[in-house]
């Protein structure tokens, strides 16, 4: 049995948008990614900060295929 199996845990690729090529590791099931990035802020008070969101959505995939998740540019 390999780790996945264990952990219930998956390796993902993420495509399009701005974490493209990345490779994660997800929970066995999870339809939906967020990715933050860091924003630059200016005069934030401390310990305040912002991040942009971005969504990515689980790929339809033939048996056998890698997991993969598709960015959604319409998401808020």
């Amino acid at each position: 049995m390999d780790a996945s199996a264990e952990t219930g845990r998956e390796l993902a690729r993420l495509e399009g948008g701005p974490a493209h090529g990345m490779r994660v590791w997800v929970a066995a099931g999870s339809p939906v990614l967020q990715v933050a990035y860091p924003c630059e802020v200016e005069d934030a008070p401390a310990r305040v900060r912002a991040d942009a969101l971005y969504i990515y959505r689980i790929a339809p995939r033939a048996q056998g295929a890698p997991l993969r998740y598709g960015f959604d540019g319409a998401s808020p």
